[in-house]
């Protein structure tokens, strides 16, 4: 039970970041390279894109 909730977080998470992806300012190449690295590697992808992506 517990590891449904911990994956519900990260899909939670990960869509947030998507969102915030697409809605930024960044060139339309960056935006797809982000959204892949998380969609690929959810949780590797959203850390290092809470640490390096957003201003």
């Amino acid at each position: 039970m517990e590891y449904g909730i911990i994956g519900l977080l990260i899909l939670i998470a990960n869509i947030y970041a998507i969102i915030k992806i697409i809605g930024s300012g960044a060139s339309t190449g960056a935006k797809v390279l982000w959204i892949v690295l998380i969609l690929v590697l959810p949780i590797v992808g959203l850390i290092i894109w809470f640490l390096a992506g957003p201003k």
